[in-house]
């Protein structure tokens, strides 16, 4: 390639379009199709990559598939899961099912299917601990969170999920408030992570530090209007609920 291009800048614009489209057709889930071309003849492979993947279907909408059913009816959902445990009893079936339960408000079902899930080769199951860390919650099970909440603090995926979010709660709701404001604050990001952050000021007016939940409040509208629409779309909730924090502490 670099005899080819003679060197220099060329080799290295070979390179980036070569990695784009191999990330590209990863993402997309073509690279049985796609990544041998690619790799043996990197500037045509990219070319007719481009092309072919790219350029031709630019228009194409992706409609996602929705149970209608399950939508207009939540009870359709829990009991097509139902039906699938009881013929077929595995530990991804019994998941499925206490995370509908969950998502229900059926909480005491969910967290009986979650503890009798964790055996075995799946007793450290961390997807199930931290769904527990939220049901526990859900019960007022303060003391029980934070055992469960230490198997997991480590992983990253826990960094700034809804279970650290109530992990931190439980914290505070046994009394221990410093060490819940230190689970807050590692949960906060500018420009992102807003419900962390809308839960952060909560913690901070029940705690009687208006000024300084004002402040985590104002931030959170203030970089409201530096995102997407597509991102104010998707957090319009925690704005709203933002507003109306704001509001009272004004009147405050």
């Amino acid at each position: 390639m670099n005899m080819l291009f003679g060197g220099g800048s060329y080799y290295y614009l070979v390179l980036i379009l070569e990695a784009f489209c191999i990330i590209h057709c990863l993402r997309r889930g073509t690279q049985q199709q796609w990544l041998w071309i690619l790799i043996v003849i990197p500037v045509l492979g990219c070319l007719i990559y481009i092309y072919k993947e790219i350029l031709t279907n630019r228009h194409s909408i992706r409609i996602p598939k929705v149970d209608v059913g399950a939508v207009l009816n939540p009870g359709v959902k829990l009991k097509r899961l139902e039906d699938e445990l009881r013929f077929t009893d595995t530990f991804a079936n019994k998941v499925k099912l206490a995370d509908a339960y969950l998502e229900a408000g059926f909480t005491d079902k969910a967290v009986e299917i979650y503890q009798a899930s964790l055996t075995g080769a799946f007793a450290e199951n961390e997807h199930v601990l931290a769904q527990l860390i939220i049901a526990y919650y859900e019960q007022e099970r303060y003391q029980e969170i934070v055992p469960i909440a230490q198997k997991i603090y480590k992983l990253p995926q826990f960094a700034r999920s809804k279970a650290h979010m109530k992990y931190a709660e439980a914290l505070e709701n046994t009394g221990q408030v410093d060490l819940a404001e230190k689970e807050f604050k590692a949960m906060k990001g500018r420009y992102s992570y807003f419900e962390q952050r809308y839960q952060y000021g909560l913690f901070l007016v029940r705690q009687n530090r208006d000024e300084d939940a004002y402040q985590v409040f104002a931030d959170i509208l203030n970089e409201e209007r530096q995102l997407s629409a597509m991102e104010r779309k998707a957090n319009k909730v925690w704005f709203a609920k933002t507003k109306d924090e704001l509001k009272k502490l004004a009147v405050a």
